[in-house]
C-alpha cells in the first residue's frame, strides 16, 4: 500500500534549489512513498477575519490536498537563520481554524537546503518548534542539510553528485520506516 506524502517546498523563487532537491527527492523516494508536491505561492496570508464560509479558495485547496496525506515531507531555504514567510504562512493557514488542523499527527520530515556550507540548519531547527506544537512526529535521524547545493545541481536542477543522490535516497528510506513507525 502506498503511503501518499505531501512535499511542501518553502522556496517560492523561480529555479529554486530546495524545488530541485524536493523533485529529486520525489524521484528517489523510497518504494510505497508517493510524494505529492503541493504549492503554497498562492496562499493569501492567514488573517481570521477571512475564515469564513467564503474562505478564499486557495486556502480550500492547500487544506483539502494536505489533508488527503498521511505524512508531510518539507523541503526548506533559510532566510535569515529562519524559515521563509510563505512557509509559515503555509503552516498556520493548515492549522486553522481551530480544531481543524490538517497537520494533526502526521510524520514528518525535514531536508534543508542552503548554496551556503551550513545547510540552512537554522531553518531545518526553527521548522521543529511549529511542528511540535502541531503535533506532528518529526523525524530526528538522519537529519538533512544540504549545503553548497548550487554546485551539486546542473542547470536543469538535476543532481550531479552521486554521493549526495545517495544521502537522500537512504533518507526517503529512513522517512518511510519513520512513517510506518509513528502511523500506531
Amino acid at each position: 500500500m502506498s503511503v501518499r506524502v505531501a512535499l511542501i517546498v518553502g522556496s517560492l523563487r523561480e529555479g529554486s534549489y530546495s524545488r530541485a532537491i524536493g523533485l529529486e527527492l520525489k524521484a528517489l523516494a523510497a518504494p510505497g512513498l508517493d510524494l505529492d508536491l503541493i504549492e503554497i505561492g498562492d496562499l493569501p496570508l492567514y488573517n481570521p477575519d477571512l475564515e469564513t464560509d467564503d474562505a478564499p479558495q486557495a486556502w480550500t485547496r492547500f487544506r483539502a490536498e494536505v489533508a488527503a496525506t498521511q505524512a508531510v515531507l518539507f523541503v526548506t531555504p533559510e532566510y535569515n537563520r529562519s524559515i521563509p514567510g510563505a512557509l509559515k504562512n503555509a503552516l498556520d493557514v493548515g492549522s486553522r481554524p481551530y480544531g481543524h488542523s490538517i497537520w494533526q499527527a502526521k510524520p514528518a520530515a525535514i531536508v534543508s537546503v542552503s548554496p551556503g556550507a551550513i545547510g540552512a540548519f537554522g531553518a531545518n531547527h526553527h521548522l521543529r518548534q511549529p511542528l511540535v506544537f502541531l503535533n506532528m512526529p518529526t523525524m530526528q535521524q538522519p537529519e538533512a542539510y544540504v549545503g553548497n547545493v548550487a554546485t551539486l545541481l546542473d542547470d536543469s536542477g538535476k543532481l550531479t553528485s552521486d554521493g549526495t543522490r545517495d544521502f537522500l535516497k537512504s533518507f526517503t528510506d529512513a522517512f518511510a520506516a519513520w512513517i510506518e513507525k509513528t502511523k500506531g
